[in-house]
């Protein structure tokens, strides 16, 4: 019902708690029916906090649209009011919209009557207008409480849905319908409602709101509104649950300053939209038949991306890691990032030829010139510096991401930039790759995670429009290429491509929000292809309206020093001199490309110096720690606080590892691991663990963290190896169930600073193959397309016990043949030097001793170059009785059992534990093997005392150890040379091995290929079967075949 105007007190009264009664109270029980998780203080029965209770994200319009029209023609019975109830005497100054009750309404309006100036402003205004009392201010016309709750309403939906009429296309082609909420029409206004003025109150909420303003005519309200959500920025914030942050850009966008740029500023502007611009035009010139992916369309996007950098350096950033795609690249390089143009002309001219091999400086495979990356401190335009990092990448679009951000999360910890406000992560995505790939989706995930977030990233979408070919009605199902951002509450800015201010404006703002709120932020530049996917393309074959269009588009730069030159901010001459500049400087850095030489070690960042790249030798090292040390750590890592309620089970296990270190015999896998982590941090170095259920093991092995069972606490013993350690120098951290995300993450982690071990483990080595591509693009090959190293250290638990296919092979033979060790070709294997493996892209072990484990670990630091270390982990080997090794394996003291000519160290192959002499004529065969199958053929010799029988296991299997596989040889003159494994003949080492062993065998006399025979499963499609009787038939046969009295045959069954 209408609140209508009245001279009596009493019935000014009376009708005020008929209105309370009959329609805010109905309201109220309307509100906790649709409702109700929501309480009826939720809306406060005087209609108290209406705004800000609609500004709530995630309401609906139209439901409460639907319950503001019941106000009228409820044909309920009259409620009674609540019981009254005190009302402080500080709440009686509260706004208009802070009423809390209809009691409370009362004792305002006596006190208003008693004196109007003892209210708030808004109040009194109200009170005058509730009577009809002459108001200082202009009237307000018959304006109603279902009035003002629509006209809020008609807010709101702007607020919500103002995106959807903004104009964000600079081709005009995108057909978009505009919401019914938009109309003021659906709220009961018309044209004769447009210069009334209506009361809006004086707010605590910011935006437009807020400025002191409480009348307004609707005519200038929708002018604001449709200036500030229908331009060429549409917002998306609504959808964030955060009430602050939700207020916060209400007022950074609603109470903007139209033209905030100054004269100066929109110079600035127009010049780093002119370098963009004339970049392109010049290689276009120059390389006319050249893929080189340019921004044309996007220009815009450089002075946006520079602003952005500028910002944030304002903002206290010393540091911006950036991952994008090809697109804009070389643009970026060369206007953002600086890296010399003449070097950039260079690669044009014919690429960088690899340096002569007598000068020995590694060259590497190298790339295209729009997958590079580089570096640069950059001067600001206030006076400030900058690092930018560029991230090298390959074309899958979006593997990047989470190698940035991984990055990002290292430089915080190394420059102890503990509130995440130092270094930020910049990402630049396509529209089409930012809804269609997934890992942009477990990217976002990590954000918010403990030992993952990197306190927002800012993500760039350079929308196209279409991606390669496909129009965006056939590449997702959204409206928007950003609406997987909505997931995570990130706010979303849309900016048309063609406005550069808007642009810049958009950046500026994405850094604001980072910079306060240390969460994702997305900046969505609506623009388009020029040329196509790649300059030799064709784009009118699939859309030929588009580029129709295009076709006569102006490029952004004409459209701006046009509107610069029409508000009578530049001349036509002003604009010349400056695109004379630029072009005289392009001209000379191309004439002196013709003579540059790259600089080498660009890779080495500061923390890698000193380290070596392949061509560099670098000698072996002993791994073996002092006896002293071992039990110290030891006994850190075996030790619970006192009065902690471990689980009974847990402390007998530690228990048992103190047991271990006591004696000093008897070390399980969990403890090596545990002691070689533990000897690292003492040394010095940051390790992590990242993956799947790390912190206790998916097979219930480490328990690095333990649980209070009555209290829940947490305590991790390495973290307590040192004194005063400091945080985060261990970390172990369960991950999200992702392996391309976090994988890249810690890809990304382990390039930033050499002396750290960073570790990734799958849940098991089968499901690994899920980040497939960071394995094939990244850790194989990054080294020889980038000169990036990385020491990488990847867990994945690999064997056969009878667990099926999907949980039996971490697909060894994959690593294996991406291996890029020469198989006809012994190297140089001198003892005293690394040149093999320095050599190969990647280590590939299949351990069977923890020892052994605990000294591959610690070789990934104590080395001065770093290579990937895969790593098959066992599964039942975990507590298998005879995997264990004593405490002496794991010093530095020479003599102890076990002690080789290898010394304290990794040891590549393990030789016959039999006593062997240097010559054994007598032994008919030469088993080797890797991994556990290597356990169960011991057993099934004890068991037939075949002691004619060698049994060697091949710890390391890439680079393969040929000189100690040829000392075997050697050892053995007579043998029958075999190679076992548990997996199928189509997988495992086999195919890797046989054609390295032929080699060794082939060097000494001994034969060809034809002479390596194999023992295990026969080809198969699938890794394992399924019948846990077939497994142990099959483990049986093959074991048993391998130490069969007649020779091997060649033939498989």
């Amino acid at each position: 019902m209408s609140w209508v105007r009245s001279s009596a007190a009493a019935s000014r009264v009376c009708r005020l708690r008929h209105a309370q009664a009959r329609g805010l109270l109905s309201f109220n029980r309307s509100f906790v029916a649709a409702r109700p998780p929501l309480s009826v203080t939720d809306f406060a029965s005087s209609g108290g906090r209406s705004l800000e209770w609609l500004s709530r994200p995630g309401l609906n319009c139209s439901w409460i649209l639907h319950c503001c029209r019941s106000l009228h023609g409820s044909g309920e019975k009259h409620q009674q009011a609540p019981v009254p109830r005190a009302v402080p005497l500080s709440r009686l100054t509260d706004t208009f919209f802070d009423g809390t009750s209809s009691v409370y309404l009362e004792e305002l309006q006596r006190t208003w009557e008693a004196d109007p100036s003892s209210v708030d402003e808004s109040w009194d205004i109200f009170f005058r207008n509730f009577t009809g009392q002459a108001v200082t201010r202009p009237g307000v016309s018959g304006q109603t409480i279902q009035e003002s709750m629509r006209l809020l309403l008609l807010v709101r939906a702007y607020q919500v849905n103002g995106h959807m009429k903004s104009k964000l296309d600079p081709l005009g082609l995108e057909e978009r319908n505009v919401p019914a909420e938009l109309d003021p029409g659906l709220y009961g206004f018309t044209e004769a409602d447009l210069d009334r003025e209506f009361f809006l109150g004086v707010w605590r909420m910011s935006g437009f709101l807020s400025e002191n303003r409480p009348v307004q005519t609707l005519r200038s309200i929708l002018a604001r509104l449709e200036q500030t959500y229908c331009g060429t920025i549409g917002y998306e914030y609504m959808h964030i649950s955060d009430h602050d942050k939700c207020n916060w850009l209400r007022d950074k966008i609603e109470t903007q300053v139209p033209d905030k740029y100054v004269p100066s500023r929109k110079a600035v502007i127009l010049d780093r939209l002119m370098w963009s611009t004339l970049f392109e035009n010049f290689l276009a010139q120059k390389w006319t038949a050249a893929k080189r992916f340019g921004l044309e369309g996007c220009e815009t996007f450089i002075p946006g991306m520079k602003e952005l950098i500028d910002r944030a350096a304002d903002l206290g950033v010393e540091s911006i890691v950036i991952g994008m795609p090809h697109r804009g690249r070389l643009n970026v390089l060369g206007n953002v990032v600086r890296k010399p143009l003449r070097h950039i002309f260079s690669e044009f001219s014919g690429g960088i030829k690899p340096v002569d091999s007598e000068s020995g400086i590694y060259a590497g495979s190298g790339d295209v010139k729009y997958h590079l990356g580089t570096s640069y401190d950059r001067p600001t335009r206030t006076g400030k510096r900058i690092h930018l990092s560029l991230v090298a990448n390959p074309s899958h679009l979006e593997a990047v991401d989470p190698v940035v951000v991984g990055k990002t999360r290292a430089k915080q910890y190394y420059s102890h930039d503990k509130k995440r406000e130092k270094n930020m992560a910049v990402l630049i995505h396509g529209d089409g790759s930012f809804a269609g790939q997934g890992v942009v989706y477990e990217t976002f995930h990590l954000s918010d995670l403990p030992n993952y977030t990197t306190g927002g990233t800012i993500h760039l979408i350079i929308n196209n429009q279409v991606a390669f070919t496909t129009d965006p009605k056939s590449s997702r199902s959204s409206p928007y290429c950003t609406d997987v951002a909505k997931a995570l509450n990130a706010p979303i800015f849309h900016a048309n491509g063609d406005d550069v201010e808007a642009v810049v404006h958009a950046c500026e703002l994405a850094v604001d929000w980072r910079c306060t709120f240390k969460s994702d932020v997305v900046v969505d530049i609506v623009c388009y292809r020029r040329f196509g996917h790649n300059e030799i393309d064709e784009p009118s074959f699939t859309q030929p309206k588009m580029y129709q269009i295009i076709k006569n588009h102006p490029p952004s730069l004409e459209i701006y020093e046009r509107q610069l030159m029409e508000m009578g901010q530049m001349t036509e001459e002003e604009a010349n001199k400056m695109r004379d500049k630029v072009m005289s400087i392009l001209n000379e850095e191309f004439i002196n490309s013709k003579d540059y030489v790259p600089q080498t070690r660009d890779w080495l960042a500061a923390y890698w110096a000193g380290f070596k790249g392949p061509e560099q030798r670098s000698r072996i090292r002993n791994t073996g720690v002092k006896p002293e040390i071992l039990k110290s750590v030891g006994k850190s890592i075996t030790l619970l606080p006192p009065g902690f309620t471990a689980h009974r089970s847990i402390k007998r296990t530690y228990e048992q590892r103190a047991q271990m270190i006591e004696t000093e015999h008897g070390v399980d896998w969990a403890t090596a691991e545990a002691l070689a982590f533990g000897t690292l941090l003492v040394e010095g170095n940051h390790v992590r663990l990242s993956g799947q259920d790390v912190e206790r093991g998916t097979f219930s092995h480490r328990h690095a963290v333990v649980h209070d069972q009555l209290s829940g606490e947490k305590y991790c013993p390495l973290d307590n190896v040192l004194m005063d350690q400091e945080n985060e120098m261990f970390t172990v951290s369960n991950s999200s169930l992702s392996e391309f995300g976090v994988l890249g993450f810690e890809v990304g982690y382990s390039m930033e600073n050499p002396n750290s071990l960073v570790c990734w483990e799958a849940q098991f080595g089968d499901f690994a193959n899920g980040a497939q591509v960071i394995f094939d693009q990244f850790l194989s090959s990054g080294e020889a397309k980038w000169l990036r190293q990385t020491g990488l250290v990847l867990l994945l638990p690999h064997g056969y016990d009878g667990q099926g296919p999907e949980h039996s092979s971490a697909r060894l033979e994959r690593f294996l043949q991406m291996s890029s060790d020469n198989p006809f070709s012994i190297p140089e294997m001198d003892p005293t030097l690394r040149t093999q493996i320095q050599e190969c892209n990647w280590q590939v072990v299949n351990i069977t001793t923890p020892a052994n484990y605990f000294h591959v670990l610690r070789r990934q630091i104590h080395r001065d170059f770093r290579k990937p270390l895969i790593v098959m982990s066992p599964k039942n080997l975990l507590r298998h009785h005879a995997c264990k090794s004593n405490l002496s394996e794991f010093d530095d003291v020479q003599g102890h059992p076990g002690f080789d000519k290898q010394g304290t160290r990794f040891k590549r192959l393990v030789k016959d534990q039999h006593d062997r002499s240097d010559r054994e004529e007598g032994v008919r065969r030469l088993v080797l093997c890797s991994g556990k199958v290597y356990y169960e053929l011991d057993e099934e010799r004890e068991r037939v005392k075949g002691h004619d029988v060698a049994i060697c296991r091949v710890e390391q299997l890439c680079p393969f150890p040929y000189d100690l596989v040829q000392r075997e040889l050697k050892r053995y003159p007579n043998a029958e040379v075999v190679w076992c494994q548990e997996e199928p003949m189509n997988m495992g080492a086999y195919s890797y091995v046989v054609l390295r062993l032929a080699t060794a065998v082939r060097a000494l006399g001994r034969g060809t290929v034809e002479d390596v025979k194999y023992v295990g499963r026969p080809p198969s499609a699938a890794t394992a079967t399924g019948f846990g009787s077939v497994h142990a038939q099959e483990q049986q046969e093959l074991v048993q075949k391998a130490l069969q009295p007649a020779p091997i045959a060649l033939k498989v069954h």
